[in-house]
């Protein structure tokens, strides 16, 4: 059987994936969930969207013969990583994760750690201060119950929404960022503080770096709990996997 791969995508790790599998000639397709406007393009076929569930997550991996899922969604996809444990188990898939380490605090670092987006907003009922919120745009809404603060958004995308913020800014690009460029970025609007997730890896890391140097406070999110998964770190160990896996399909 040759593999016909799921990669769920919307990482730099998988987009180094995808380039990997092609080099290799290996089959498959990526699926983005649609947040983005513009997803960057792949050397591999691409999907846009939900799958509608568990439910409906097995029965496309069933009607499109895939042998094998790669979960190389961002570390805060909690939903789709659960979502993709439960179905690849139902449809009898091998499923492999393709994960970033997260950051860990160096000497310098002020953080204070939350465990969820409630739990930033909760740290931000305070004073007003400039605030560079790092958490992309799906949960901004959450902030609108701190609106004496003034927020500097980076998204990949213009917002599509109103934002609830009286004073903020937004800067459209997309990453990787280098620790000068976000140094620029920070001194530029007076940043005193930093809101972030745990994404880890090094696309995003350049923000952390910077407010370090700086010596700013950083309100950091931790990851949420997932499944237990089999994980790789590389390509080259999702390609070992692939091999591995096969024999024990009897391939």
């Amino acid at each position: 059987m040759i593999p016909n791969l799921l990669v769920l995508g919307g990482t730099t790790e998988a987009t180094a994936l995808c380039r990997t599998l092609s080099d290799n000639a290996i089959s498959g397709v990526v699926s983005y969930a649609g947040r983005v406007e513009r997803p960057v393009q792949q050397p591999l076929p691409q999907r846009v969207g939900g799958f509608g569930g568990v439910a409906g997550l097995v029965r496309y991996l069933r009607a499109h013969g895939i042998t094998h899922v790669v979960d190389a969604t961002h570390p805060f996809a909690a939903q789709m990583s659960r979502n993709t444990v439960l179905a690849c188990a139902e449809a009898r898939v091998p499923l492999i994760a393709l994960t970033r380490a997260p950051w860990q605090a160096k000497s310098g670092d002020r953080w204070t750690h939350v465990p969820d987006i409630a739990g930033a907003v909760a740290a931000l009922a305070r004073p007003a201060a400039r605030v560079m919120l790092a958490i992309g745009r799906m949960h901004l809404n959450g902030f609108a119950s701190n609106p004496q603060h003034f927020y500097l958004l980076r998204l990949v995308d213009a917002p599509d929404i109103v934002l609830p913020f009286p004073n903020h800014a937004v800067v459209q690009a997309r990453g990787p960022f280098t620790t000068a460029d976000d140094l620029s970025l920070m001194q530029h609007h007076k940043i005193e503080l930093v809101v972030s997730k745990n994404a880890g890896g090094t696309g995003a890391a350049a923000k952390i770096a910077a407010a370090r140097t700086l010596e700013l406070p950083v309100i950091m999110i931790d990851r949420p709990v997932l499944p237990d998964r089999l994980q790789a770190h590389t390509p080259q160990e999702i390609l070992a996997w692939l091999g591995h896996s096969s024999t024990d399909l009897g391939v």
